[in-house]
C-alpha cells in the first residue's frame, strides 16, 4: 500500500518519497509517495534506477566497492565531529538527524559488506530504507548535473619568464577588507597580471604557465603541481572574496560567440585558444576570487573536511541538504568508450553528500567529483544532465 501524506513546504529541498514516480505539487505542500523502488518495473536494463553494478563492477567500469566504502567511513567521521552537530541542529527536513543519518550509514555498510549483487543490495535497501526525493528546479524532482574534478598542472614556486599567472595565499586580514570587496578585476587586472599592485602583493602561492589554468583551479577548488624541481604537491581552497559565481560559458553564450547548447569546457578551451585576449573580456566577469593553501600532497577534500572520492563524491547546496548523507543519483555520465570516444550511460549510483560549490545553489543542482587527472577533466567538462536525486535513510 502506498501511504500519502502531505509533509514538506515547497521552499525545503528533500522531500519524502518513492524514487519510481514523481512528486506531485499541491498549493502548498507535496504530496509524497512512500514505498519501495519497484526494480520489477523499470522496462530496460538502464532504466533500472538503485541497481548500482558499478560497486561489484561492470563490463565498463571496475568494481569500486572499496571506494564506497571509504567514502561511507569518511562520512560517518564528519557525522562524529562538532560541526555536525552544529548543522544538524538547524537542518530543515523534519526526521533528517545527525543520530538517523549515522546509523543508516553504519547499516548501509553492513549491507554493501554482506550484499553479493546489485539486486540483493537493492532488496535489502527496499526493506528497510526511507527515500527523500530532492523536489529539484522545477518542484517535480529534475535535478541538473554537473561534474568536477582535480586537475594536474605544470608550476612554479617562482615567477618566471615561462610561469606567470599566479594563484594566490588566503590574506590573513581578509576578514577585515571594507565590503564589498575588490572585485577579480581589481585584485589582478583584466589581464591578470598587475596584483602586485594592490592587497594581494606577495601572497603568489604558485605560478601558472597559462592564465586559463590558474583561473580553472580557483573554479575547481583544487589542483596537483607537478613542480618544476621535479617534486608534487597539492592546493586547497583556502577561503573566497564576497561575490556570486558567474559562469564565463554563459556569458560567452550571451553576447552570441557561441552557443549555449553543447558549450562544454573542450569547447570553451578551443575558443579561449584561438581568442585569446577574450580573457580579459570574460575572466574579470566572474568578480568572486579564491585562496587556496598548500596541501603537501593530501587527497581533494570537501568543504565537510573529509577526503571527496572519485565517483562516490558529491557537491550540494549545504544549505538545504543534509550533509555527510547517503543519496542515491541516477542520471547520464559520459564515459570513454572502446575507441576511446565519449558517450553518455544511465546510471544509477549511491554517493555520499560530502562538498559544496559556488555554483551549486538550490535542491536542483549537483556537481559530481569525476577523480583527478586529465581523463577525469574531459568527463567532467561535457558532464550536464538531467536526473533524479535521493537520500536514504533507514525506517523509524
Amino acid at each position: 500500500m502506498i501511504d500519502k501524506i502531505a509533509l514538506l513546504s515547497l521552499s525545503l529541498g528533500v522531500a519524502l518519497g518513492n524514487p519510481s514516480h514523481p512528486v506531485k505539487t499541491q498549493t502548498a505542500f507535496h504530496s509524497l509517495n512512500r514505498t519501495k523502488i519497484n526494480v520489477a518495473a523499470a522496462c530496460c536494463q538502464e532504466d533500472l534506477l538503485g541497481l548500482d553494478d558499478q560497486i561489484w563492477g561492470n563490463p565498463n567500469h571496475a568494481a569500486d566497492k572499496q571506494a564506497l566504502l571509504t567514502s561511507i567511513e569518511n562520512s560517518l567521521r564528519y557525522l562524529r565531529t562538532d560541526a555536525a552537530e552544529a548543522a544538524y541542529r538547524h537542518y530543515v527536513v523534519t526526521g533528517i538527524t545527525r543520530e538517523r543519518t549515522y546509523r543508516s550509514l553504519v547499516r548501509f555498510r553492513q549491507l554493501i559488506i554482506s550484499s553479493n549483487s546489485p539486486e540483493e543490495l537493492q532488496d535489502a535497501i527496499n526493506r528497510e530504507f526511507d527515500f527523500y526525493e530532492s523536489v529539484g528546479k522545477d518542484d517535480q524532482g529534475t535535478v541538473y548535473f554537473t561534474a568536477y574534478y582535480q586537475p594536474i598542472h605544470q608550476a612554479s614556486r617562482t615567477r618566471t619568464q615561462e610561469y606567470r599567472y599566479p594563484i594566490y595565499r588566503l590574506p590573513a586580514n581578509l576578514s577585515h577588507w571594507p565590503k564589498p570587496h575588490p572585485t577579480r578585476a581589481e585584485l589582478e587586472g583584466e589581464d591578470g597580471l598587475q596584483a602586485s599592485r594592490g592587497p594581494l602583493k606577495g601572497l603568489e602561492l604558485f605560478w601558472l604557465r597559462d592564465r586559463l589554468d590558474a583561473f580553472l583551479i580557483q573554479i575547481e577548488g583544487s589542483a596537483r603541481l607537478q613542480l618544476t624541481d621535479g617534486t608534487e604537491t597539492t592546493v586547497g581552497f583556502a577561503g573566497r572574496t564576497d561575490y556570486p559565481y558567474t559562469s564565463i560559458g554563459r556569458e560567452i553564450a550571451k553576447d552570441g560567440k557561441l552557443p549555449l547548447d553543447g558549450l562544454s569546457m573542450p569547447v570553451m578551451k578551443r575558443y579561449f585558444k584561438q581568442n585569446p585576449l577574450e580573457l580579459n573580456n570574460y575572466l574579470p566577469r566572474n568578480r568572486g576570487f579564491i585562496f587556496f593553501k598548500e596541501t603537501y600532497g593530501s587527497p581533494a577534500m570537501g568543504n565537510l573536511n573529509v577526503p571527496v572520492m572519485p565517483e562516490r563524491s558529491i557537491a550540494t547546496d549545504k544549505s538545504q541538504m543534509p550533509p555527510g548523507g547517503l543519496a542515491l543519483v541516477h542520471t547520464k555520465l559520459p564515459y570513454f568508450n572502446g575507441t576511446g570516444q565519449i558517450e553518455e550511460r544511465v546510471v544509477s549510483r549511491y554517493v555520499l553528500d560530502q562538498d559544496t560549490g559556488s555554483a551549486i545553489k538550490g535542491p536542483g543542482r549537483v556537481d559530481y567529483y569525476m577523480g583527478e587527472g586529465e581523463q577525469a577533466g574531459e568527463r567532467a567538462g561535457v558532464t550536464g544532465s538531467n536526473g533524479q536525486l535521493y537520500y536514504l535513510l533507514l525506517k523509524e
